[in-house]
């Protein structure tokens, strides 16, 4: 269900939209706009996305996509050569990454994460 205050984007291309109403009458009760190459275009969707355009098929190239929030961190891991307790640290700073060294750490790795939200789950 398309809900207001939500960021969505289009199947293809990716084009930002704009949601302006979603208690439309008919078939297409969400009212909004597509920002493609020429312009603001206004566009009508059902109430699962689905644009007009669509057709018979199971998806379409206007159909909305939620843009869902990316999580953005830095942090530090240790690594070594055997897996202690079956788990893995990742710290904020380097320096707390060494203050919690094991013994035997061969490595300590400075990752940049950027993924949205729930990706990998």
């Amino acid at each position: 269900m398309i809900e207001l205050g939500k960021q969505y984007k289009t199947r293809r291309d990716l084009y930002e939209t704009r949601i302006y109403a979603v208690d439309g009458c008919g078939d297409y009760p969400v009212h909004g706009a597509v920002l493609n190459e020429h312009g603001w275009v206004h566009m009508t969707w059902r109430k699962d996305g689905r644009s007009f355009r669509s057709g018979d098929f199971s998806y379409g190239p206007y159909d909305l996509i939620e843009v869902k929030p990316r999580i953005q961190r830095e942090v530090w891991v240790n690594v070594y050569n055997e897996i202690r307790g079956g788990s893995v640290n990742a710290f904020r700073h380097r320096e707390m990454a060494d203050e919690c060294a094991y013994e035997g750490r061969i490595a300590c790795v400075h990752l940049k994460i950027d993924v949205e939200e729930g990706e990998g789950l």
